[in-house]
């Protein structure tokens, strides 16, 4: 089913060895074509496996396995972003939300997925544009989160809230996060958000530390338009960021508009995934501890 698989890391040889070792052994076995991210071969494999330019990986390719963590996922779903290309993970990290297959059950798992016995769900992502005077200045995707927030300063910002061009709210605080169902359990959860399952069609906008302690997370539907605008008296006081990157500084007037992306990511999982599983082992619901 799988026939020309994409592997892509963010590790050291020393992080990754064993586990890369592993997995490409067993994907040599399978009569897998093993494409690398040319970014990422820094690592001691084997020369006759093919490398490409990790923006051309999702063109080359028919699944891409991500080794590491959800950092590691977050680039590989950047790579793939306008492809319809499904991403695996395989996980070296700590929480490991994406990425849910652990290196001790590679062999396991993939001898299900690629038979076609496995789990896949489509995940949304976010478009962030920032405008200046009616003129866009940038344009940056995201898989779990677009976030305003100060920059540079000890005070808060202000922001005016809007969706659909309704009016929500107008807010002091240390900035908005605009979050997918996937960026629910990110910073968005540790700001105070819900978590959102990854099935629904919605976003979630969380604030940062408002000033009004009433302002609280808001659900909104998947499709809608999402615009702040920045009220700081300064330039980059406050600046956008999209998965933990910096995209661009923020003027008073700025307008940011933020939309579900054209495209989404398709995950698949292990045939026993289970969303709820997956919550209950990584945030120690149900434990004692005591």
């Amino acid at each position: 089913m799988f026939n020309r698989i994409g592997l892509i890391t963010n590790l050291s040889a020393n992080e990754i060895g064993e586990t890369l070792a592993i997995l490409t052994g067993y994907l040599k076995k399978s009569d897998s074509e093993i494409i690398f991210a040319r970014s990422y071969t820094d690592l001691d494999i084997d020369k006759s496996f093919r490398v490409v330019e990790g923006e051309k990986l999702a063109e080359e390719c028919d699944l891409v396995i991500a080794i590491g963590g959800d950092g590691t996922m977050l680039m590989a779903a950047h790579l793939l972003s306008n492809h319809d290309v499904p991403l695996l993970g395989i996980n070296l990290g700590r929480l490991g939300f994406l990425s849910d297959i652990p290196a001790n059950a590679i062999q396991a798992d993939l001898d299900e997925i690629l038979q076609g016995n496995y789990v896949e769900d489509k995940r949304l992502m976010l478009r962030g544009q920032v405008y200046r005077d009616d003129k866009m200045l940038l344009e940056g995707y995201a898989f779990n989160d677009v976030i305003i927030q100060k920059w540079n300063s000890a005070r808060l910002v202000e922001l005016k809230t809007y969706v659909n061009d309704t009016f929500v709210h107008k807010q002091r605080s240390d900035g908005i996060i605009i979050s997918t169902p996937t960026g629910s359990t990110a910073y968005a959860l540790s700001g105070g958000g819900p978590i959102l399952h990854p099935s629904l069609d919605a976003l979630v906008l969380v604030p940062i530390c408002p000033h009004t302690l009433s302002n609280r997370p808001i659900v909104v539907d998947g499709n809608s338009s999402i615009e702040i605008i920045v009220g700081t008296r300064d330039v980059d006081l406050a600046r956008m960021t999209c998965d933990g990157h910096i995209k661009h500084e923020l003027a008073p007037g700025d307008r940011i508009t933020i939309q579900k992306k054209d495209k989404g990511i398709r995950l698949i999982h292990p045939p026993e995934h289970d969303h709820f599983h997956i919550l209950r082992e990584k945030l120690h619901w149900g434990r004692d501890f005591c």
